[in-house]
């Protein structure tokens, strides 16, 4: 959804688009999680440059350090503001979702 030049993103999982599941592990859920986030941005007009808060879900609060090296892989070095929340479950068997705002240019 863009709002007066904002993105907002629904959550993104880490489902590979190609076969509907869920990848295995969860440092190969938080990559495809970020790479569909990238997706949905590029599909909007903004990249994960234009990224000014993120708020990462995970099922385990013990993974936050994997889940953390991965998304330095992917935001970085001037990372967005960010929340990390441990949550109960997420949809699908996920381990890790993100979700985003990104500031939309003036084209």
């Amino acid at each position: 959804v863009t709002l007066a030049g904002l993105v907002f993103t629904s959550g993104q999982l880490g489902i590979d688009p190609a076969t509907g599941k869920p990848a295995e592990g969860v440092e190969a859920q938080a990559r495809q999680a970020f790479v569909n986030l990238k997706n949905v941005l590029e599909a909007s007009g903004t990249s994960l440059a234009d990224v000014v808060k993120t708020t990462v879900f995970v099922v385990d609060l013990a993974d936050f350090a994997k889940v953390n090296a991965i998304y330095a892989e992917f935001f970085g070095p001037d990372y967005p503001a960010r929340s990390c929340v441990q949550v109960a479950a997420l949809p699908g068997g996920g381990l890790v979702e993100c979700e985003c705002i990104a500031v939309k240019s003036a084209q």
